[in-house]
């Protein structure tokens, strides 16, 4: 005799998960975004200034080993006068050829240092204006911007519109905001190209050359490169003193801004700002 059909009870419990009760998938761990206490370190010790003594020794320093060697350099001179008389004029010919270089060079450097005092100057001048809402010295700014820029044949355009808009302007901000647009806008151009070009050249050593000092070698050559090109392009064209000069600006311009800890944005914030930033802040934002 056949038995009838047999039910058995399934427990749901026992299912499978279904995929949308599997948990989540734990994100993985990222490490922490550097700091940049090294840049930092570096800026704060070179924007540092020196004390009045130390300035004091190593003034006097200079002087000293100045003289030393201007006295030697006459003893074996007119030694040299004294047992070979050809020789010693010859050399003596060479000495003097030397301190003609020198004399030039410091020429060169003087005017480089006037240049950048001329930049000083307007930069006084534009904060002045805008804090005092100075129309008359906006003006004055804006005739010596064009005076500076006069020779260029790449600011004739902008020049030319400035003269017809700057009549149509009755408060300092809105005269120095054309004068940045219509003046300064292809010098921006050239300048990020400069930094863009710099920044090229410092990822493709470090990305070659394994070997970390000379990472720091050739961003330090390409850093003082890239700022006194970017002064020659708004006119302060400096030469080597200056640009160790521009180079403490530009790191105690950093550290006083916070810029130290930017990145990717460096390059957007070199477009922006106002006349104050081209005549100043230009040679600081955007070095790193």
């Amino acid at each position: 005799m056949s038995k009838g059909p047999i039910l058995f009870d399934v427990d749901d419990t026992d299912a499978a998960p279904g995929p949308d009760a599997a948990p989540p998938v734990p994100d993985p761990e990222m490490p922490e975004a550097p700091e940049g206490r090294a840049m930092l370190t570096v800026a704060t010790l070179a924007a540092r200034r020196p004390s009045r003594l130390a300035r004091w020794f190593w003034g006097l320093l200079l002087t000293l080993l100045a003289a030393v060697l201007s006295v030697a350099a006459w003893d074996f001179a007119m030694g040299l006068i004294g047992r070979w008389p050809v020789v010693g004029y010859a050399i003596s010919a060479l000495i003097v050829a030397v301190l003609v270089l020198l004399l030039a060079i410091a020429v060169k450097e003087l005017a480089a240092f006037a240049r950048l005092g001329r930049l000083d100057t307007l930069f006084r001048k534009a904060e002045e204006a805008l804090a005092g809402d100075d129309l008359a010295k906006a003006r004055e700014v804006t005739r010596d911007l064009v005076k500076l820029y006069s020779g260029r044949e790449d600011t004739r355009w902008g020049r030319e519109r400035l003269a017809e808009a700057q009549a149509d302007q009755f408060d300092a901000a809105a005269l120095l905001g054309v004068a940045e647009t219509e003046l300064l806008g292809p010098l921006d151009a050239v300048a990020t190209r400069e930094v863009e070009a710099a920044a090229r050249q410092v990822a493709a050593v470090t990305a070659i050359v394994p070997l970390a000092l000379a990472d720091v070698v050739a961003a330090l050559t390409a850093n003082l490169r890239m700022i006194r090109r970017i002064a020659e392009v708004y006119g302060g064209r400096s030469g080597t003193l200056g640009s160790w000069r521009l180079a403490r600006a530009v790191m105690t311009h950093l550290v006083a801004t916070g810029a130290v800890a930017v990145g990717d944005d460096m390059l957007g914030s070199i477009a922006g700002g106002g006349v104050l930033s081209r005549l100043s802040r230009r040679f600081g934002e955007g070095v790193v």
